[in-house]
């Protein structure tokens, strides 16, 4: 009888560790979902920015004779927002929107090529998009900027932010909801880590430090206290699992 006892509770132990590890499946998911959902929100304005600069440039350019590599140019932009699409739609954790904004840098860039061309212009240096709002497109120049209780430090801008800035005002910042609050995107968080690295990631140290300092530091010890905390939810949940066979009478 007391084999029998013993093989029960061992059973019960176990059933108890699958049900807790599902339930730490369960809220890993979760937890991912909520932090995603705002960013691809984000990623998709930006797609959605990009489709209107390619009607806006389509307008600009009627009546304009357009040589082969202005074609060239506009077909990039043209190749570089239908991928945008298709990888927006693909987004399952909030890493991948690095892809998407690194295919909408791309598309940004094509469009002030055609541009250029078409103006008879040299092609423009390849520069960061402004790190208030990527939207804005290709920065025109860098900035010192103070981030909110952080060093004064230089940030890549479009010119009307170029010039809000050094008159003392703020920059037309992108903002996004963090819980009750619309913020700047910059200050939102580790989960917009990844959008920002597909915008700045390719220029160099400087802007991967830059983009760190902030969302780092905002985020870092979210991280820790997030994996805390799912520790301490996974010993709940084993606690819960046993507690959920205390009821059966060995």
């Amino acid at each position: 009888m007391t084999g029998i006892v013993v093989l029960l509770v061992l059973a019960a132990i176990v059933v108890a560790a699958v049900v807790a590890q599902r339930r730490s499946k369960q809220r890993e998911l979760e937890r991912t979902e909520a932090e995603l959902a705002p960013v691809r929100k984000l990623a998709f304005e930006d797609v959605t920015a990009l489709g209107e600069q390619l009607q806006e440039l389509d307008r600009d350019l009627a009546g304009h004779e357009l040589d082969a590599g202005a074609n060239a140019d506009y077909q990039r932009a043209l190749d570089a927002y239908e991928s945008a699409k298709t990888s927006v739609e693909a987004i399952a954790e909030p890493d991948d929107i690095r892809h998407v904004t690194q295919i909408l840098d791309d598309g940004r860039y094509a469009i002030a090529c055609v541009r250029a061309r078409v103006d008879g212009q040299p092609l423009p240096a390849r520069r960061p998009a402004c790190f208030f709002d990527p939207r804005h497109g290709l920065s025109v120049a860098d900035v010192l900027w103070s981030p909110p209780a952080g060093v004064p430090r230089d940030v890549p801008a479009c010119a009307l932010d170029a010039e809000r800035v050094r008159a003392g005002a703020d920059p037309d910042s992108r903002m996004v909801m963090v819980g009750a609050q619309r913020v700047p995107y910059y200050e939102g968080g580790r989960a917009y880590q990844p959008y920002a690295a597909g915008y700045f990631g390719a220029f160099g140290p400087m802007e991967i430090m830059f983009a760190g300092m902030l969302f780092g530091g905002l985020g870092g010890f979210d991280m820790m206290g997030d994996g805390l905390g799912a520790i301490g939810d996974g010993i709940g949940d084993l606690g819960d699992g046993i507690g959920d066979f205390g009821g059966f009478d060995f």
